[in-house]
């Protein structure tokens, strides 16, 4: 139960951070621009708000609503979430937004975006300047694969040097899904460059798969867990696990998965002990674990940068991880990436049960980013959406309809809210059913 506070004080924190910084975009640039700013919210208040002010002299009203589904900025003279038409009927008046030029309006639509990516790059760069940028080598880290790895040619041990020709320096998620994508890698084994040519469907590949594709961490037991049905089973430490219930599972990842998907249930496990296979049937916990740590022992650098010096490091960086996230938006439309998409269950999970500072800004530049890309997405109700239809205005020089305008913020909010929805649902059912 502790845990769990802990998860959701986390989550609540840091998306108050990033609707507070996102909105301030917006309402800087309308404010810069002279139009009025008639509510700054922090999360949702249809028909209550939990705390409301507005200063002496302020056209803002200033609150905290109720629903934790973002937040919002009113801007006189905006079709927006609020769908004042009341307020459009009038005739437009110099202070609103609908009277200022296309080119300010998309200012001002973007600006929270560019706030997100902006409190990214900062909060990275901090990080950079407290702790460091620690980091795997990947020329100093040799790799374990997948049984889909060793298909394609690759094999367990082989150091990864460049993907389609472009060097690698480092281990981490943007390399695994430039991987997957790769036409071709070069890569360094017992002492020889040699490039493996990827099947043109690869990618296809490894959506049909369940495994994970490599790791950096070979299933070879450094401890066993007294009491646990590890050490029931027989193992030993030393041990190198090769496959669970015959499909193989060489490294960590891979047995960990197969073991995930066996709970409670009596696996075969076959191991490879002074060079000879034995096979040892394991009961798999309830958590699908069976008691046992693994080497995973990689080499890991920290470079170390002066504060002027960490901003351009935690740009890149940034930039680093948001390529990571367009990446891997492609799957998002396949049937494994569509059941991977998870709501706000699935991103509390993604900080830990104990209170890191590290790890909480960690997450919260990388939600930032997540934030700022998807609201730049141009879907009718989001950020882009807006920037969409003022880029149609800038090219055609005809505005759209204040009626078509309405029609798509009332779509767009639908399908938006469909996809919360559809979000939470698998976060649900991934907690009960699997």
């Amino acid at each position: 139960m502790e845990s769990f506070l802990i998860k959701a004080l986390q989550l609540i924190l840091s998306l108050s951070i990033l609707v507070i910084v996102h909105e301030f975009g917006h309402f800087i640039f309308a404010r810069m621009f002279k139009v009025r700013v008639e509510k700054f919210y922090l999360f949702f208040n249809p028909w209550f708000s939990l705390f409301k002010y507005k200063p002496k002299n302020s056209e803002t009203e200033y609150g905290i609503g109720w629903l934790p589904l973002g937040g919002y900025v009113k801007i006189s003279g905006m079709i927006d979430e609020s769908m004042d038409k009341e307020q459009m009927a009038q005739p437009a008046q110099p202070w609103e937004f609908r009277s200022k030029s296309a080119g300010q309006r998309l200012m001002i639509m973007i600006g929270g975006v560019l706030f997100n990516f902006i409190l990214a790059f900062f909060i990275y760069s901090m990080l950079i300047f407290k702790w460091g940028d620690s980091h795997i080598p990947i020329e100093k880290t040799p790799l374990y694969f997948s049984e889909l790895g060793h298909k394609v040619g690759l094999q367990d041990g082989d150091v990864l040097l460049s993907i389609n020709g472009e060097k690698q320096d480092r281990y981490d998620e943007l390399l695994l899904v430039s991987l997957i994508k790769a036409k071709e890698v070069t890569v360094l084994r017992q002492g020889k460059e040699q490039t493996i040519v990827l099947p043109q469907d690869f990618k296809y590949q490894f959506l049909d798969s369940e495994m994970p594709l490599t790791d950096i961490a070979p299933a070879i037991i450094d401890s066993i867990i007294p009491g646990f049905n590890a050490e029931k089973a027989g193992f030993q430490q030393g041990d190198q696990v090769i496959a669970v219930n015959n499909k193989e599972a060489i490294p960590f990842s891979c047995m960990a998965a197969e073991l995930s998907k066996n709970k409670d249930k009596e696996v075969n496990i076959k191991i490879i002990r002074n060079g000879e296979e034995i096979t040892l049937p394991t009961k798999v916990d309830e958590k699908g674990t069976i008691g046992i740590s693994v080497r995973k022992n990689p080499t890991i650098v920290t470079d170390k940068y002066n504060f002027f010096q960490s901003f351009p490091v935690g740009v890149k960086s940034g930039i680093r991880k948001l390529s990571f996230y367009v990446s891997q938006m492609e799957f998002i439309f396949t049937k494994k990436g569509a059941s991977s998409i998870g709501g706000f269950g699935a991103i509390g999970n993604l900080f830990p049960p104990v209170w890191d500072w590290f790890s909480f800004w960690s997450m919260t530049a990388f939600l930032s980013i997540m934030l700022g890309f998807m609201n730049i997405l141009p879907i009718p109700a989001l950020d882009g959406g807006h920037v969409m239809f003022l880029l149609y205005e800038v090219i055609t020089r005809r505005k759209p309809s204040e009626k078509f305008l309405e029609y798509a913020q009332t779509v767009g909010m639908v399908l938006l809210l469909g996809l919360v929805l559809y979000a939470n649902a698998n976060d649900i059912y991934r907690y009960f059913f699997k």
